[in-house]
């Protein structure tokens, strides 16, 4: 039964809607529940080799990539080297979405141009706190991106025969 006195939503809405629910860490909210970050939403246009943070930056707001690509890189002594190319639909600067974090890599454009949706990371703690159910799906997903991180991570030890120090992941920052 449709309730008459439920929320509507315009046609630009409803197309804002569909792009979220495509991104991981909103495909398990409702409209009316991804409706919360509307106010917060920015578009950015950014272009070839601008940075939007450096690894260490805090983390002041969470992206998702309309048209282009950006890569995630960590810095090597004097270079970048890219860890990930991100395109379309796919988000980063996840770790926003917790407090008191800083970049763990830094994030390039690594296209012509990007136009990316920019939700800052004080609009996200206010849905959150007004709205733990919210808050509990997307910390779901974000869980379940981290889990999918370390999956990946642990193969990769795997396939590189442990040329690398896996145990250096565990180890506590001095």
């Amino acid at each position: 039964m449709i309730n008459p006195f439920s929320r509507t939503f315009n046609e630009s809405e409803l197309e804002v809607f569909q792009f979220l629910s495509q991104v991981n860490f909103f495909e398990k909210l409702k409209n009316i529940e991804m409706a919360r970050f509307l106010p917060a939403i920015h578009h950015r246009k950014y272009f070839k080799d601008e940075v939007i943070f450096f690894r260490g930056d805090p983390s002041q707001a969470f992206y998702i990539i309309k048209s282009g690509k950006i890569n995630l890189t960590i810095d090597i002594k004097n270079s970048f080297e890219v860890i990930k190319e991100l395109g379309k639909i796919e988000a980063f600067g996840e770790n926003s979405l917790l407090e008191n974090t800083k970049r763990i890599y830094t994030a390039l454009v690594g296209s012509d141009q990007a136009e990316l949706i920019v939700i800052p990371h004080f609009a996200i703690q206010e849905v959150f706190d007004s709205n733990p159910s919210i808050k509990a799906k997307m910390m779901t997903s974000l869980a379940e991106y981290y889990n999918e991180n370390n999956r990946r991570l642990f193969r990769s030890y795997k396939n590189s025969f442990g040329f690398f120090n896996l145990g250096e992941m565990f180890e506590t920052p001095q």
